[in-house]
C-alpha cells in the first residue's frame, strides 16, 4: 500500500498570507483629516493668486514685420534667452505701455496702413 503524498509545505505560508490580507482589509479605514473652517479656506483661497484669463486673437501683419519677430527670436536664442513669439509680442505691448503719447503717435504715423480683415483666399 502506498502512502498518500505529503502536502506541500507552501500551504501554511499561503494561509498565513491570506489571513494577513484579510486582517488588513478588515481594519478600519484611516480617518479623513478634519475640514478647515470656512474662514480659513477663504483666507487660503484669497492668498492664492488667480490665473489671468487668456485671450486668443488673430491679426495680420506685413511679412517684413513678421520677419523681425523671427530675427529677434533668433538673436534671443543666440544670447541664451529662450523666448516664444507670443512672449515677444507681450514684451512689445509692455513697452508700448511705457511710451509717451507723442512717441506713440509718431511711430504709428510711420507704419504703413493695412486693409482690415482677412487676406483674400488664394485661388
Amino acid at each position: 500500500m502506498t502512502k498518500p503524498a505529503a502536502k506541500p509545505a507552501a500551504r501554511p505560508a499561503v494561509k498565513a498570507a491570506v489571513k494577513a490580507a484579510a486582517k488588513s482589509l478588515a481594519a478600519p479605514a484611516p480617518k479623513r483629516a478634519a475640514r478647515k473652517a470656512p474662514a480659513v479656506e477663504a483666507a487660503v483661497r484669497d492668498a492664492t493668486p488667480a490665473r489671468p484669463a487668456l485671450v486668443r486673437d488673430s491679426f495680420t501683419m506685413p511679412e517684413q514685420e513678421y520677419a523681425v519677430l523671427a530675427d529677434v527670436k533668433q538673436a534671443c536664442l543666440r544670447a541664451g534667452i529662450d523666448v516664444k513669439k507670443s512672449e515677444l509680442l507681450r514684451i512689445g505691448v509692455a513697452l508700448l505701455g511705457q511710451v509717451d503719447i507723442a512717441t506713440l503717435r509718431s511711430v504709428l504715423a510711420a507704419l504703413p496702413q493695412l486693409k482690415t480683415g482677412r487676406p483674400p483666399a488664394a485661388a
